[in-house]
Formats: structure tokens, C-alpha cells, sequence
């Protein structure tokens, strides 16, 4: 897996398009009612999630955001009093927020793409480094790691959200009811009951990656978490416990963990309790070893 498939998705997959739909054209017509509609939805959708920007206290602090998405937090952090930067992958993502940072007029550091393996910043930058469901998506995440340490002040944190493998979503949807579903359609589209046609839906999409890579290797869940994350064309996605954090950030200390954002579908499960258990958000922050 290389970084320029994962670069390409994202720029034609941007983050947040296939939950509402249609976004990408309406991103080019109107860019306020764009960004109104999108921050309604994602803080709807995910209602933990002011709580948790809020509790981070970015107030004066330099802080670094990897992976923009449309900018909706990057907006809060610089509301919030952050001297904030930003970087992204995609120039879709870039283009995005810098139309949010101009038509808001809102004030910040710096806005640059570029890649979480070779930060386009100086040593000893920032305060904080927040990525918010990004590094999940880096192959290489020691790389990665070790250049957020090096633009990390001494005496700064590292915040991060990665999905979270002891969730509701990961061992009960992705590994059981999704893979059974596929198993069981399957038959289907051999017998062309079923076309295994991308632009058909979900279990179409899944079904074409099942026949043009073998069944049974798509349905091991190493492969199979890729393509249930963020969409079945989705080239690459992990899934973390605190265990799996520390083995990948070595240059860190694990200061604290909790989860949150119930959410496994196709179970009816969104937003009912049980998020700080079996969310789906894990959240980790993380301090530089000395």
C-alpha cells in the first residue's frame, strides 16, 4: 500500500461526501450553505465531539491539525483561541478549508498539503498535534510518528481518534453481520442474480471487490476492515486498542484513553449509551518520551 492510493481516494472521496450526498457539486455552488449544512450534520451526527474539542483547551496554544476533512473542527479549534495550522494530503481538502478560513474570516497560521510522513514544518512548532480519524489511514504510522514528535515543542501532546477495535462496530458488525452478509450474497452475483456494480450500492461495491480479489481473502478481516471503514473503495484503515497506540507511537507515552460515538450499522445502534465501552472513537493522548 503506498501513499499515493490512499492520496487519490481521498481526494475523490472527500471526507464527509457519502454521508450526505451530493456535497462535492454543492461545495462548488454555495459555499456558506455548504459549510452550515455539513457542520450541522457532523456535530449531529457526532454529538460528543464538541465536548471533547472544547476539553482540550487549545486557548493560546500552537496547535497543528493533520487531516482537514471540510474544516469543521479546524474552525472550532481557531474559535477557540488556537494559533492553528493545518495540513492535509489531498488539494481538495485544502481547497475546502481555505474557502471556509476566508469566507469566515478566520484567522491562522498557516495552511499547507502535504504529507504526515515529511511535515512541511519546523522542528519544536507546536503545543499540540490533534488528528482526528486520520492516522488509521497511514501505512507507514513509525514514519509518522516520529515526525509528529519532531515538530512537537518539548512538553507538548499529541491528541488523536482512531477507530476503535473493542467496539460494537468492529467485532459485531464489520466481523460477523457484514461479512455474512456479503458470504451469503454471494452465490448471487456468481449466478448474475446480483451485479457486483460499485455504483449500485454498498453490497454491490463489496460484492465487485469480492470477485475481482477472491472471496475468501476479502473476507479476512485484515482485508475486510479496509473496505468497511470509510466506504468499500477505501484503500487502507486500521483498527486500535491502547495496546496497538503504543506499539505504533513509540516515541510516546500513552497518558489516557477513553472511547466514544456508538455507532455500528447496519445495527440501529447510533447514538444510544454505551459509547465510553464499545464506541467506536477511540480516542488517545499521548505525551513525547524524554
Amino acid at each position: 500500500m503506498d501513499e499515493q492510493a490512499i492520496q487519490t481516494f481521498w481526494q475523490d472521496h472527500a471526507c464527509g461526501d457519502a454521508q450526505i450526498g451530493g456535497l462535492h457539486e454543492r461545495f462548488r455552488d454555495d459555499y456558506e450553505e455548504f459549510f452550515t449544512d455539513y457542520d450541522n450534520f457532523r456535530y449531529q451526527n457526532e454529538r460528543h465531539l464538541p465536548a471533547c474539542l472544547d476539553a482540550l483547551n487549545v486557548a493560546g496554544k500552537r496547535v497543528l491539525e493533520i487531516g482537514l476533512g471540510e474544516g469543521s473542527d479546524s474552525e472550532r479549534l481557531i474559535r477557540s483561541g488556537a494559533h492553528w495550522s493545518g495540513v492535509d494530503l489531498t488539494d481538495e481538502s485544502i481547497e475546502r478549508v481555505r474557502a471556509r478560513l476566508t469566507l469566515r474570516n478566520l484567522r491562522h497560521d498557516e495552511l499547507r498539503q502535504g504529507s504526515v510522513l515529511a511535515l512541511p514544518f519546523a522542528d519544536d512548532s507546536f503545543d499540540m498535534v490533534f488528528s482526528h480519524g486520520v492516522l488509521h489511514h497511514v501505512p507507514d504510522i513509525e514514519q509518522a510518528q516520529s515526525e509528529i514528535q519532531r515538530v512537537l515543542r518539548p512538553g507538548g501532546e499529541l491528541v488523536i481518534m482512531m477507530y476503535a477495535r473493542w467496539s460494537l462496530n468492529y467485532l459485531v458488525s464489520i466481523a460477523v453481520i457484514r461479512r455474512a452478509a456479503l458470504l451469503a450474497a454471494y452465490p448471487l452475483a456468481k449466478t448474475g442474480v446480483l451485479k457486483p456494480d460499485p455504483a449500485r450500492g454498498l453490497l454491490a461495491a463489496h460484492l465487485d471487490n469480492a470477485m475481482k480479489m477472491g472471496l475468501f481473502r476479502y473476507l479476512r478481516l485484515d482485508e475486510f476492515v479496509h473496505h468497511n471503514t470509510d466506504g468499500p473503495a477505501n484503500p487502507y484503515a486500521l483498527v486500535y486498542d491502547t495496546a496497538r497506540v503504543e506499539q505504533d507511537f513509540p516515541s510516546f507515552r500513552v497518558t489516557r484513553t477513553y472511547k466514544r460515538y456508538m455507532h455500528a450499522p447496519p445495527l440501529p445502534v447510533h447514538g444510544l449509551p454505551g459509547e465510553t465501552i464499545m464506541g467506536w472513537h477511540l480516542w488517545a493522548h499521548l505525551v513525547p518520551r524524554a
